[in-house]
């Protein structure tokens, strides 16, 4: 038996517990930003990958130390440093995002401001034995798999777990609770190939569609339990091996570590592997990373942030949206389907944007950030829209103006 197999399900839920929800002081924060990128002169049509790497080249080294990434669709992904505080990482990802869209501009590219390709099909850029060995589990799935490897983006905002395994249940309850008023309010994926699908976040949508095993949220008060065996009951989406990988070898991991005939016994890698093909709203990682938040506008990704952070980071306010949210499993549905138009989402947003906008000025945060999240409140939750309502008023502020006549020829 290799050194570090997992001989038994106890020894899942030991790995989970030491390595998913690591312990100590809560008080770090980063930011994922992804971007669906289109060219300026025609947005119809896939950016070449070839024109993606140039752009990428261009970029590095980012000023604020940012890590870019591509996705499988070819959406660019800015992650952030670790940073101490909301106010550090905001200037250092600002500075980052800025360099971005100034090089955009010079290569004719564009930032899409939404979370769904609008009007593109799905098509896969990047090809490696992970991305391949994932399109084939999604395939005989459904086309959901494939929409939200190639044709979605998010804002995922990554907090501490917590001090202790008290703090810790706390942090991961909050982060589950809050999620449906908070898809609800920053909700910005209305629309797919070229439709309003009737959906204010069609990429919530997505997620929730494409494979219940890896995408919903994991249930029970104890989150090392939860996360363990919601890793134990997923499918096994591919195994690697030295000749090849294999794509959806047709058991659970749990299988697995019982014994399946023709396969070794699965090792901590291949745990650690397994845990990153399971997309649920929050994945802890060491840390607790929240998938959850449609990608926003350029102008409103903080606002996600900042909210998610106060409310996590600040004792008071996690306090008062405990009380105030008593999330249900079919809101995930409804938030995604209805936005804040549904009554209590628009409360429950509105009492978590006043907890958080309480707890800012605590955690020191600096006032023009501060003043972002007012504005966010003001045109946006206090009226009870989204940014998806905008893009069903006028679904062509989604493209630059030059494109514009290419458009309406369309």
């Amino acid at each position: 038996m290799s050194e570090n197999a997992l001989p038994d399900e106890t020894s899942v839920h030991a790995y989970v517990g030491m390595i998913c929800f690591k312990n100590g002081p809560p008080h770090h924060v980063g930011v994922e930003l992804e971007w669906l990128l289109a060219s300026t002169s025609h947005p119809y049509r896939h950016v070449p990958l070839t024109a993606i790497d140039d752009l990428v080249h261009a970029l590095a080294p980012m000023p604020g130390g940012s890590r870019i990434t591509l996705e499988p669709g070819g959406q660019l992904e800015l992650s952030s440093p670790v940073a101490d505080d909301l106010s550090r990482c905001w200037r250092d990802l600002e500075r980052d995002t800025g360099r971005l869209h100034q090089i955009l501009v010079e290569h004719e590219l564009t930032a899409l401001p939404v979370a769904l390709d609008p009007s593109r099909s799905p098509q896969r850029m990047l090809h490696t034995p992970r991305y391949d060995a994932m399109q084939h589990y999604f395939d005989h799935r459904g086309e959901a798999g494939l929409v939200m490897m190639t044709s979605t983006a998010a804002v995922q905002v990554n907090l501490d777990a917590g001090a202790d395994a008290v703090d810790v249940a706390g942090r991961w309850a909050l982060l589950h609770a809050v999620g449906p008023a908070l898809v609800a309010a920053f909700a910005n994926s209305p629309m797919c190939q070229g439709r309003i699908t009737g959906w204010k976040s069609t990429r919530q949508r997505v997620l929730q569609t494409m494979d219940p095993a890896s995408g919903s949220a994991p249930t029970g008060p104890d989150p090392v339990a939860a996360w363990a065996e919601y890793a134990l009951n997923a499918p096994v989406m591919m195994c690697r091996r030295p000749g090849g990988w294999l794509a959806s070898p047709g058991f659970t991991f749990r299988d697995w570590v019982g014994g399946v005939a023709g396969f070794a016994d699965p090792t901590e890698d291949d745990l650690a592997y397994h845990l990153t093909t399971l997309f649920p709203p929050v994945r802890p990682r060491g840390w607790l990373e929240v998938r959850y938040l449609d990608a926003q506008p350029r102008d409103w990704w903080p606002v996600p942030a900042a909210v998610l952070t106060a409310l996590v980071h600040d004792p008071i306010a996690a306090d008062t949206v405990r009380e105030a949210t008593a999330a249900r499993p079919e809101q995930w549905e409804v938030a995604a389907r209805q936005g804040l138009t549904d009554p209590e989402l628009y409360r429950l947003a509105g009492a978590c944007f006043e907890a958080a906008l309480s707890a800012l000025p605590r955690l020191g945060v600096e006032p023009a950030l501060i003043a972002l999240v007012i504005d966010y409140l003001e045109r946006f939750v206090a009226r009870g829209r989204c940014p998806a309502d905008d893009l069903i008023d006028d679904p062509l502020a989604l493209y630059p103006r030059r494109t514009l006549s290419t458009l309406e020829r369309s």
